[in-house]
């Protein structure tokens, strides 16, 4: 498992938190807490949330369990559901699941990228090929004053261009101002000043570094300048990993540098960084991708007694690592092989009377349009069949389609 090759730990959050956690850590005027959170109030007054996300969870267990007192440095990961009020869509939901991982005790740049080199052999593990990392810098307690000073300065200059939440919050925090999704807003944002032009020198230089390090390892993530992530608490690197196929929520997961949390939440002053994964977006992009694939073989056996042998041939090409498909044994071998074409299969396999008498198989190579009798053994695994089907050879089958 990658977390265990990264020497990360499980921990497992509580489902409910109290609710001033989250409007703590996550910010007043997010939309997270401004209009997303389910709260109710418990038999004592307490007011509890079905939590949003995890990281606040997470530093509020290693806070009141003094984690830091075990070990430096802390790497936890977590899987399990979140909850906001949000209208559903593709790729958005009310109840949704999350895979997250946080690093809390370093605040260097090499810590940046052992997560982002964790996230991206995560979702490669995972099969994710087609997605794209977006990476920027958001300052720190230093420079980001100057910067919000700048974007107040540009609010005002937008006048009733912003939308009524955007007004309120230009003078409330008006980083909020690029993370709105009204599309007026949006279209605005491409004017705004650029955080990464007002860092100080130490985020400049610590930003530079992690970049440095991620292209020494040939990851070379796209700069989204106006990226600011949903949380009030990011500072410095933020990311997000974008994907195709999620429609308007385009997002499979992000996360960032949040190196004051654990120290407002009574904690000591030590950094993190994290993020976390849609588990139903990232199950979108894997269905589209698949589907764009089609099967390497496709089994086509001819009678009851050919079925059986099919399936204990496909099972063992499928343990192999190959992707297999099987028609049912009734139908003939022209409907079949009409199916395989459909399905886009490199090969179909042939079992009829002949293959199990012979106990062999064959193959009809659908790309060459060439037909392999008797080609291997039905013992043969995934890699001996490759490795015959390269070789050269192989002639013209004479059988009735």
């Amino acid at each position: 498992m990658v977390f265990t090759q990264y020497n990360f730990d499980e921990i497992r959050l509580p489902i409910v938190e109290r609710n001033d956690l989250f409007q703590r850590s996550v910010g007043e005027t997010t939309d997270i807490v401004e209009k997303e959170m389910y709260r109710f109030e418990d038999r004592d007054g307490t007011v509890l949330t079905l939590r949003p996300e995890g990281t606040a969870s997470l530093v509020r267990a290693y806070v009141e369990h003094a984690l830091h007192a075990r070990e430096p440095v802390s790497k936890l990961y977590y899987f399990g559901p979140m909850f906001r009020r949000e209208r559903p869509q593709k790729g958005r939901l009310r109840q949704f699941s999350q895979i997250g991982a946080e690093m809390i005790g370093r605040d260097d740049p090499a810590a940046d990228a052992e997560i982002l080199l964790l996230l991206t052999d995560l979702l490669s593990d995972f099969g994710v090929t087609g997605a794209e990392l977006q990476i920027n810098t958001l300052g720190d307690r230093t420079c980001q004053p100057g910067y919000r000073a700048a974007l107040v300065e540009w609010g005002r200059a937008q006048g009733s261009a912003l939308c009524d939440d955007c007004a309120r919050r230009l003078t409330q925090n008006p980083l909020r101002l690029l993370d709105c999704k009204q599309p007026g807003c949006v279209a605005l944002r491409e004017t705004a000043p650029r955080m990464i032009d007002h860092t100080c020198d130490a985020c400049r230089e610590h930003f530079a570094r992690v970049l440095d390090l991620l292209a020494a390892e040939g990851l070379e993530p796209r700069l989204q300048p106006y990226m600011v992530r949903g949380l009030d608490y990011y500072c410095r690197t933020a990311f997000e990993v974008i994907a195709s196929g999620l429609g308007a929520q385009n997002a499979l997961g992000g996360g960032g540098r949040y190196d004051g949390l654990v120290r407002e939440l009574g904690g000591p002053d030590v950094a993190g960084i994290g993020f976390a994964l849609g588990v139903e977006r990232l199950l979108i992009v894997l269905a589209g991708e698949e589907a764009a694939a089609a099967p390497e073989f496709v089994v086509a056996p001819l009678g009851a007694a050919a079925e059986r042998a099919a399936i204990a041939l496909v099972h063992r090409l499928r343990r192999g690592g190959a992707r297999v498909d099987v028609e049912p044994g009734g139908r003939s071998l022209k409907s079949q092989m009409r199916h395989a074409a459909k399905l886009g299969a490199r090969y179909v396999i042939i079992l009829g009377e002949d293959e199990l008498a012979g106990g062999t198989f064959s193959v009809r190579d659908m790309e060459a349009k060439v037909d392999r009798p008797h080609v291997a053994s039905l013992s043969a695994t995934a890699p001996e069949l490759r490795a015959v089907l390269a070789a050269e050879g192989g002639g013209r089958m004479e059988r009735s389609a």
